[in-house]
């Protein structure tokens, strides 16, 4: 629990406050971090007695001839959960540094106490994402899986749901980002953590989609206010744990090919591209360069409004800010140029799917 890393760091902050010699000893006595480099690794015999004793030992020139090496001062013993860890020796004047010393000591446990708090948070989110990661892969490994779930006090059940929120460039700790959505999820209904770099993860256990949009949305909202951009992609419902892959996909693709300007999306929406993402490379590309021709990008654009106003000419032309039979004007020359109407559904459905695959080709390139 007391590492060295720990002990000089401790070191060199109380030095800083106090401008004395300060030396840390592990439980066998040997100095661990010094203000005094030289006598890092030597045994602190002072340090024995006070582990052998658990009680203070204070040295002066009445009994310095006692302790071999030693200078006069202090030593205290460091405790953690009613065990004693190490000695820490203050050097100086028994009589100054003894109204210091319980001070010192401790802020010392207080710091060990705070490392130890943050080594079992950060145990506890890596055995999440462990767990999570073992949810993915497609074997028979349910037993693993409730033993880590059980060890972190989590019993998750179906219907299960996969998000994954993709996050812009932030200055945020990890560990302040998952606090954020832990703050807003309840834990036993969700397992949160980060599956890459800059992509959090949210596996939901019995929760309604519409509570875990809303959720979703509060997280996201704290996250905005700190100027850090946010897409989320969802699943669709898992019924048993084998299928929490599928919405895990899912939740993926819905990120990858949802529109940048939305900030959720759900499988649902893009449900019809996701399918384009399995078929010939080759094959899709040969067809949207058919269908598109020789389509200018200010073409293709209108055919994206006017698809997403649902072909009605008046909210399209609103929308692209431009006079209502400019937009005629375009349509008709769509139409010249490709040999599809985009106001007849048949048509439109041909050029939809290649304007999507040529926006998907266009991602990927």
């Amino acid at each position: 629990m007391l590492t060295q890393e720990m002990a000089k760091e401790i070191v060199e902050q109380t030095m800083i406050r106090l401008n004395r010699n300060i030396n840390i000893m592990d439980e066998t006595g040997t100095i661990i971090a010094s203000g005094n480099p030289n006598r890092i690794n030597q045994i602190h015999f002072g340090a024995l007695e006070v582990l052998r004793s658990g009680q203070p030992l204070i040295i002066n020139d009445s009994n310095l001839h006692e302790w071999n090496g030693a200078h006069p001062g202090i030593n205290l013993p460091i405790q953690f959960q009613n065990l004693i860890i190490g000695v820490i020796g203050i050097t100086g004047d028994s009589n100054e540094v003894r109204e210091f010393g319980e001070l010192v000591k401790m802020i010392t446990e207080m710091m060990i106490h705070q490392s130890f708090i943050a080594a079992q948070l950060e145990w506890r989110q890596r055995l999440k994402e462990q767990v999570f990661e073992d949810l993915l892969k497609d074997r028979d490994n349910i037993d693993t899986i409730k033993q880590r779930l059980n060890l972190l006090g989590i019993d998750i059940e179906d219907p299960y749901q996969v998000g994954l929120v993709e996050l812009g460039i932030n200055q945020l700790k990890n560990t302040e980002i998952i606090q954020i959505f832990e703050d807003t999820f309840v834990e036993k209904q969700a397992l949160i953590g980060f599956s890459n770099a800059n992509r959090v993860f949210i596996l939901t256990s019995n929760m309604p989609e519409t509570r875990f949009m809303q959720k979703l949305a509060a997280a996201s909202k704290q996250l905005n206010s700190k100027n850090i951009s946010v897409r989320i992609g969802i699943g669709s419902i898992a019924s048993d744990q084998t299928c929490i892959r599928h919405s895990y996909q899912e939740s993926l693709n819905a990120l990858l090919l949802g529109s940048n300007e939305q900030m959720i999306t759900t499988y649902a929406e893009i449900e019809m591209k996701a399918l384009l993402v399995h078929l010939d490379e080759r094959a899709k590309r040969q067809f949207s360069s058919r269908v598109l021709g020789n389509l200018s990008e200010k073409l293709i654009e209108t055919i994206e409004h006017f698809f997403a106003a649902n072909l009605n000419i008046g909210e399209c032309a609103t929308k692209m800010y431009i006079h209502r039979n400019s937009l005629v004007y375009r349509i008709k020359k769509i139409k010249e140029l490709t040999g599809y109407n985009p106001q007849l559904v048949s048509d439109a459905i041909t050029l939809q799917l290649a304007v999507w695959i040529d926006r998907m080709s266009e991602k990927q390139d």
